[in-house]
């Protein structure tokens, strides 16, 4: 029996169509196992909420894009079907969300009676921040940062809103903006009751002082700063939030599973491996050229 280029073009491009597919589920098998192996190292109920898309391809031609972590629906059920005895370690990397969404993961964390604690490797902005704080510990990368909660209103910062108000005489001002302005009030309202909510958490224990809880939703929900101010490991637990630095190296390993797609050359590149110690050059001998002489 003999094959023609032809048909061999037909069984090439046959395989080809199934290296996408074999390709996900080799990632997805890789993932589980990572995460049966932290949770079984912790004792505790693991959830990845990691915002990143990712990309599969044939031939090297984007093929469909998506979204692998769980939506809100299932953190929820994953809090659901968690023990109330076992810890949640959520492991948070996003640039935020929808606040419905936000709001209802943070409650169902606050309301687990064990110990949550969240993981940042990188950042979690915005929304992401909200599920933090709803952690009784939140540990970070040493680089890793959180965001400001403070209400959005379109392309325009709620407070910056209120601040038209306040500066311009009531009759220099449009309806419109007086009605974004009146929305920017409650918005600025419900967000700081509920961070309080987040802040005055006793379950297990307390976890932020209660002397802290007001200057912390001041700073984090007034536009003070801009939406995208990074909050350092430091200022955070200048502020008062129950921050530890560093991360277990696990963490990190599984970040891994979770790439950013690949299109064209990379822009970051380097060599995967620690560098050892190695002995400096030696200085150069001779004379020196005088500083207005070029070669």
């Amino acid at each position: 029996m003999t094959f023609s280029p032809f048909d061999l073009f037909w069984v090439f491009l046959i395989l080809s169509s199934f290296q996408p597919w074999l390709q996900k589920r080799q990632l997805e098998y890789r993932r589980v196992q990572a995460l049966r192996s932290f949770e079984q190292q912790r004792n505790s109920r693991v959830i990845f909420l990691i915002h990143r898309q990712e990309s599969i391809s044939l031939l090297g031609i984007p093929l469909s894009r998506y979204i692998s972590i769980e939506d809100s629906e299932q953190v929820l059920r994953a809090i659901r079907l968690t023990p109330t005895d076992v810890p949640i370690d959520l492991i948070l990397h996003t640039p935020g969300g929808l606040v419905l969404a936000t709001e209802q993961i943070a409650r169902a964390l606050i309301r687990h009676p064990a110990k949550v604690t969240v993981f940042v490797p990188h950042y979690a902005m915005s929304g992401g921040t909200l599920l933090a704080l709803a952690a009784d510990e939140i540990v970070m990368d040493a680089n890793a940062v959180l965001g400001p909660v403070d209400p959005q209103l379109g392309n325009f910062p709620a407070a910056s809103i209120l601040k038209v108000v306040e500066k311009k005489p009531i009759a220099e001002i449009d309806d419109q903006t007086l009605i974004m302005a009146d929305l920017s009030q409650k918005a600025i309202r419900q967000v700081q009751g509920f961070v309080r909510t987040l802040l005055h958490d006793e379950i297990p224990n307390q976890k932020v002082a209660p002397d802290k809880i007001e200057s912390i939703v001041e700073f984090l929900t007034t536009g003070q700063v801009t939406h995208d101010y990074p909050i350092t490991v430091e200022e955070a637990t200048a502020l008062g939030l129950p921050i530890t630095a560093g991360l277990p190296r696990d963490i990190y390993d599984l970040m891994e599973l979770y790439p950013q797609p690949q299109g064209g050359r990379p822009s970051v590149q380097y060599i995967p491996m620690p560098y050892e110690r190695r002995p400096s050059l030696p200085e150069p001998k001779g004379r020196p050229l005088p500083e207005n002489v070029r070669p």
